[in-house]
């Protein structure tokens, strides 16, 4: 989920665009401009930089890991062992 602060602040940004006679209104605004994009990313279920980072680095692990367990399998069945990085054939 998207922080909350940058609602406010994207919210703040649109309402500061409107023309002055609207700006009597920028409160509600706020809070509908606010609920609005909310709801919006909402459905496109996004996630923050900070989940994401955290995913890539899990995989990262994950995906050495991997790499040592099969180098581990291949010593042991007797197989060359691929180089780090290429991707070993699964067909």
């Amino acid at each position: 989920m998207i922080d909350p602060k940058r609602f406010d602040e994207m919210a703040r940004r649109i309402t500061e665009a409107l023309p002055e006679s609207v700006r009597a209104l920028q409160k509600d605004m706020e809070r509908q401009v606010r609920s609005t994009l909310q709801q919006g990313f909402e459905r496109m279920d996004l996630v923050t930089r900070e989940d994401f980072d955290v995913q890539v680095t899990l995989l990262e692990r994950t995906r050495a890991r991997m790499r040592e367990l099969e180098a581990r399998l291949d010593a042991l069945e007797g197989k060359p062992h691929a180089p780090a990085g290429e991707a070993p054939d699964i067909t």
